[in-house]
């Protein structure tokens, strides 16, 4: 079994199918405005010891920053973290490099804001990703607490103490959004563009990034390392970029944006999405193996249990996906929102996403606040508010989780 895996190597070749990045042009052309815009600049990013957070520091790390502050919740990964950056060549690591695990706008992040700054580029990653994350009220309400209330909060505090760039990251699945962590994202953006006559925010909609935390193809890695099979949705196709473009997305997104604009990977429908099963193939004969393909989760774990060092074949469940938000294919566009494609070669820019007042947004935080705050609030409820703000939000609910499956 062939384990030693060039990862790069193979995101580039078999999911992005890019030989370089997708913003390598544009990072060349616009070289001199970010040295200016970064150079001798306090920096904190939030949430930063996740994959993107992670990808971005490095981004702006090829630049001399004056300081960097790191926050996550994640204490070993954010000595991960600093364990790679320090061992990574071509980074400018600043003297003052901090970290510290605290979570988003707890109070000891408040003294933070207010005490170890002024941060004159502030860039939060910090939120519930995950379609799983919505499977009973108590997670709904964790990740809205996370991705609405503690941005709302967030925001507040950084017109107190106004950076000279707020970026704040977000999904393709806000765009037309199908469940209620896309439904959370976008409720997100129109939080922090509600503040953007008062904050410099800029945003970007995400596509799948390859192979991090917590994503289906790492599961590949993880399981093979256990011996445990793979499972797979059938039909499920994404955009992918790389970690490394998803940090230069995030840095061109957060530095050269207008206050109010929603940057976005200029990918092709047809050449750039991906199946979920092409990447699993794909991976299997990287690692010189063949799918041995089961009907059941059941056989796949049979399977498994009885390879051995020799095998030649390795058990994987592609099943039809049954879960609910799941969407068949993503978008980074709504109807009705104006594009620029002019400007850059890699980037698309949202300029004209709809922008509620500050007064407006907190009538509908304090509305789903009332919601969590019945004794026994359903999903369907809560489901039912967001749509009364969000028009475009069709819930896709099928009664089954991801967490139901393997």
């Amino acid at each position: 079994m062939k384990l030693d895996l060039d990862l790069d190597r193979f995101i580039r070749e078999k999911v992005t199918r890019r030989s370089e990045s997708l913003v390598a042009a544009d990072l060349t052309r616009c070289d001199g405005e970010l040295r200016a815009r970064l150079t001798g600049r306090n920096v904190l990013v939030v949430g930063g010891a996740g994959s993107i957070g992670a990808a971005y520091i490095k981004a702006v790390l090829r630049f001399p920053v004056a300081s960097l502050c790191v926050i996550d919740l994640n204490e070993n990964g954010l000595t991960e973290l600093v364990r790679d950056l320090r061992s990574t060549a071509g980074l400018r690591l600043p003297d003052r490099l901090l970290t510290y695990p605290v979570g988003l706008v707890d109070r000891v992040f408040e003294k933070i804001i207010r005490q170890a700054g002024p941060f004159e580029v502030v860039a939060n990653f910090a939120a519930h990703k995950h379609v799983r994350s919505e499977k009973d009220i108590f997670s709904v309400e964790a990740m809205i607490e996370n991705n609405v209330f503690r941005a709302r909060r967030l925001l507040e505090l950084l017109a107190e103490h106004r950076p000279e760039r707020f970026f704040c990251v977000s999904t393709d699945k806000a765009a037309n959004p199908v469940n209620i962590m896309g439904a959370s994202k976008k409720l997100m953006e129109e939080v922090i563009l509600a503040f953007a006559d008062r904050v410099p925010v800029t945003t970007a909609r995400f596509a799948n990034v390859a192979f991090s935390n917590g994503s289906l193809p790492l599961g590949f890695l993880e399981r093979l390392s256990r011996r445990q099979p793979w499972s797979c949705p059938r039909g499920i196709r994404r955009y992918f970029v790389s970690p490394q473009e998803a940090g230069e997305i995030c840095l061109m997104a957060s530095i050269l944006g207008a206050s109010g604009e929603i940057f976005f990977p200029r990918l092709d429908e047809q050449r750039d999405q991906v199946p979920f099963t092409e990447v699993a193939l794909s991976l299997l004969q990287e690692l010189g193996l063949q799918p041995y393909l089961c009907a059941s989760e059941e056989e796949a774990r049979q399977k498994a249990a009885a390879l051995n060092g020799d095998s030649r074949t390795y058990p994987v469940f592609f099943f039809d996906s049954d879960t609910s938000g799941e969407k068949p294919a993503e978008e980074f566009v709504a109807h009705g929102e104006e594009t620029d494609l002019d400007r850059f070669q890699g980037l698309g820019v949202i300029r004209n996403a709809r922008r509620r007042g500050v007064a407006e947004v907190d009538v509908i935080i304090e509305n789903l606040r009332r919601c969590f705050e019945r004794e026994k609030v359903t999903k369907a409820e809560v489901v039912g508010v967001l749509r009364e703000y969000l028009p475009t939000f069709e819930h896709i609910e099928k009664g089954k989780q991801l967490d139901q499956r393997m």
